[in-house]
């Protein structure tokens, strides 16, 4: 029988629900426990999700059955649990993004490598099916010279959404606003897709919100360092919102993602497999998207994540998502940033 890693949860949220239920439903790993400073409220979580609560820290990580901590806890204080993690010898799997700095993720991965530690950052859309077929038909060159990649997500937040939280819509603790929040899984596909980016300009704007110290609309045109061009366009504040889409426009084929639906898959050289990927992804939506609600009722994403993170532990690989690959896409969304606020293109270092 496969030995299962011991996860522990810091930071109690409602992204911690959806951490708890892919840790109950992985091959490989279980809940051992969750911490909160808030008394009363690890206790309440474990009696739902399993686990031991704890609300003093130091017994948290003295622990020997936690083997690797999920950090979600707020964007902008995700830093210092890793740090405290991997002073610990904990593995660390980090809620999106990263850290809402470059240098903070570069502390983390310096700290994880220095201690010889498991890092990643959850992409939960890389590990669907649909956006791994396309992946794979362009690490096969199917494409042709790619032209286009763009990425949409039109979501849906209302006032309530922001007044919920004093964290939320702030640049201190959110770091950000869509680009780096709600948006960043649609950045990420599209860079990984795509590769790395050279140039950026951006435009960002609060419109459709009161309150909140960031943006809620932006937009960015990319130029790809394969020299394809693309554009990245996201909002809250499109009512009813509607799913993530990216579309990738090359010399011999084009495909458009809508979650994990494929609305389109035409290739110059058709194979066997391509009717049957039509047909078998055409309405298909696995993950529910986050269009008008941040709560993740499906957790196959989180499920398959978690599961390649306690490989990686197991089998002593690196992850499918390392902590480079996090920080590269808190980077490009940074850079979209700094364009915004400078009104210049920006390139990526």
């Amino acid at each position: 029988m496969e030995r299962k890693i011991g996860f522990g949860i810091i930071g109690l949220g409602t992204v911690a629900a959806t951490h708890a239920a892919a840790l109950a439903a992985g091959r490989n790993c279980y809940l051992a426990g969750a911490y909160s400073s808030t008394e009363g409220k690890a206790e309440m979580f474990c009696r739902t999700h399993g686990g031991t609560p704890y609300t003093d820290l130091r017994a948290f990580f003295a622990d020997p059955a936690i083997e690797a901590v999920c950090i979600t806890t707020p964007s902008g204080n995700h830093m210092d649990p890793a740090l405290a993690s991997i002073g610990a010898g904990k593995h660390v799997l980090i809620e999106k993004p990263l850290e809402i700095t470059v240098e903070r993720c570069d502390r983390i991965i310096a700290a994880a490598g220095k201690a010889g530690v498991k890092l990643s950052g959850v992409f939960q859309s890389r590990f669907y099916d649909a956006p791994r077929l396309v992946k794979d038909a362009l690490d096969s060159g199917r494409f042709g010279r790619i032209m286009l990649a763009d990425a949409q997500f039109k979501y849906f937040r209302s006032q309530e959404y922001y007044d919920s939280g004093v964290w939320r819509g702030t640049v201190e603790l959110d770091g950000g606003g869509v680009l780096i929040n709600q948006g960043i899984h649609a950045v990420d596909l599209l860079r990984w897709f795509m590769g790395g980016v050279a140039r950026v300009g951006a435009f960002t704007s609060t419109l459709a919100h009161q309150r909140i110290d960031v943006e809620d609309a932006g937009v960015a045109a990319l130029r790809f360092d394969n020299g394809a061009l693309g554009i990245i366009e996201g909002t809250t504040g499109a009512f009813p919102g509607a799913y993530k889409r990216i579309e990738i426009c090359g010399t011999d084929g084009s495909v458009v993602l809508e979650e994990e639906s494929i609305k389109l898959w035409t290739f110059r050289q058709e194979t066997g497999e391509d009717a049957l990927i039509r047909s078998r992804f055409a309405d298909v939506n696995a993950s529910v998207g986050g269009v008008a609600d941040p709560r993740v009722s499906n957790t196959v994403g989180h499920e398959r994540q978690i599961e390649d993170f306690a490989d990686a532990i197991l089998y002593d690989r690196e992850p499918a998502v390392t902590g480079e690959d996090a920080r590269t896409s808190v980077a490009l969304v940074l850079a979209m940033y700094e364009s915004a606020k400078t009104d210049a293109f920006v390139t990526l270092r």
